[in-house]
């Protein structure tokens, strides 16, 4: 079943679209979620971000408020050539970091070459590492944190033991080599529910 990432001020509109299409919708709220089930037999399933659920009432707009950002929450994404690390207050960026790093890239030669390329590329990617664990340990408070990137990188920069604090939450956001752009879109994309669809 797709999903869809849909930001709290759509919301509204996004239920009232799926009932034009689809006919009358019956809301409810069902494990944390809002879901909706139209005349025509589709149906919706909403989940707030932030691995919240929903305990007020079936409602778009109450869903929608639900939506809101912690008070204070963090980002971390890691691909091996770069990361981008930012604390927020609500929607409002307090402060960031984004780094990018050269790691050496795949070589086609074999032998005694391969291997050293090889052992190049780990020393320059655990050195990216730890970069980016210096400073989300600066600028992250014990909290929640969304995450993205390469999982693996990802859980090589967690494993510091300087970030055991950190809550991941929410879901995993793909994302390519962070720059500011990327780190924007992150936020928007931890701030929007997620909303799987199924078409009769």
């Amino acid at each position: 079943m797709p999903v869809v990432p849909v930001p709290a001020e759509r919301i509204s509109r996004w239920v009232a679209n799926f009932g034009s299409r689809h006919g009358e919708v019956t809301l409810a709220v069902s494990d944390g979620c809002l879901t909706g089930v139209a005349e025509d037999g589709s149906a919706f399933r909403a989940r707030l971000p932030f691995s919240c659920r929903h305990v007020g009432p079936a409602e778009p707009e109450a869903f929608a408020a639900a939506c809101d950002p912690p008070g204070a929450w963090g980002v971390l994404l890691v691909r091996k050539g770069g990361f981008a690390v930012a604390r927020l207050e609500g929607r409002t960026l307090v402060e960031h970091k984004i780094g990018q790093r050269h790691v050496q890239g795949r070589t086609k030669a074999g032998g005694q070459s391969q291997q050293r390329f090889a052992r190049r590329r780990d020393n320059q990617a655990r050195i990216a590492y730890e970069a980016a664990a210096d400073h989300a340990a600066r600028i992250l408070r014990p909290g929640v944190l969304v995450v993205g990137g390469d999982r693996a990188a990802v859980t090589e920069v967690l494993e510091d033991r300087r970030l055991a604090g950190q809550q991941v939450v929410g879901d995993w956001l793909d994302v390519p080599d962070p720059r500011r752009r990327v780190l924007d879109d992150a936020v928007e994309r931890a701030c929007a529910a997620r909303v799987e669809v199924e078409n009769a």
